[in-house]
């Protein structure tokens, strides 16, 4: 089966899930790159609900093809001695045993089809399986995610093992963040550290949670997470491997400055 065959082949299971989607899906062009598009906005729109084994063996080979042709970083990619680093790029592709995902109170991931957020390019690369999972977390839970806790999954078809997903406070345009907001940030980082450690796990990666669409400040959110990482490593003699993934200019910037600080240094 060619990749574009594989592609149409999941689009059209979806779409016999979701026959209201149909006529609009069949206006897209039927090259491979306008296909796999719509096989993802597909994806980001589908709610939880049974998966069919059909759907995810087909599925799972070209989430894990392309993957492996993304290329996979791992630590020894990105290098140095220090026990926190920092690297910019793709954070789907980081081989480590959790990543982080900023995620939003539903924890179901971003149904916005191919929305630009890190939380629809997670979902969109571990597979809808990551959907299922964070479904039933939050049918025992039986509410939203409060601000600043975290929850843990597998993370499928990603490079990581895991993903814990927390949600960070949402700052309004034109404001600045309030002490309130600023320590739910930090407790985005320390409960995020603390599932990281009842699961013994040895490397995590963080993006820059809230900032972005949810407007928190990129310095001041970088040195409330460098911060909070710093003493519970120093509080909790963790030997845990933390990088700061980052994937915008600004923010590569601000945590380079950080780290080369040596006030900043574990």
């Amino acid at each position: 089966m060619t990749r574009l065959e594989q592609v149409q082949t999941l689009i059209e299971i979806l779409l016999n899930e979701m026959p209201e989607v149909k006529t609009k899906a069949e206006s897209v062009p039927k090259d491979l790159t306008s296909q796999r598009q719509l096989l993802r906005a597909l994806m980001n729109i589908r709610p939880p609900m049974p998966l069919k084994s059909s759907f995810l063996t087909l599925q799972d080979q070209l989430l894990q093809t392309e993957t492996k042709e993304k290329g996979i970083v791992t630590l020894k990619d990105i290098g140095g001695k220090s026990q926190i680093k920092t690297w910019q790029g793709d954070i789907t592709r980081l081989d480590v045993d959790a990543i982080v995902n900023a995620a939003n109170s539903a924890l179901l991931g971003c149904f916005a089809p191919l929305h630009n957020c890190i939380d629809n390019a997670i979902h969109s690369a571990a597979g809808l399986q990551l959907r299922d999972a964070c479904n039933k977390i939050m049918e025992v839970q039986g509410h939203e995610e409060p601000t600043g806790k975290a929850k843990i999954t597998p993370a499928f078809n990603l490079s990581s093992k895991f993903v814990i997903h927390t949600v960070g406070p949402i700052i309004p345009i034109n404001r600045q963040p309030t002490e309130e907001e600023e320590s739910l940030l930090a407790s985005c980082y320390e409960n995020c550290l603390k599932i990281a450690v009842i699961n013994r796990l040895k490397s995590i990666a963080f993006c820059c949670i809230s900032t972005g669409e949810f407007h928190f400040p990129n310095e001041l959110a970088a040195n409330i997470a460098l911060k909070t990482v710093k003493n519970f490593i120093i509080e909790n003699n963790c030997k845990m491997i933390v990088i700061f993934n980052t994937f915008k200019d600004i923010d590569t910037n601000i945590y380079k400055e950080l780290l080369n600080d040596n006030n900043n240094k574990v």
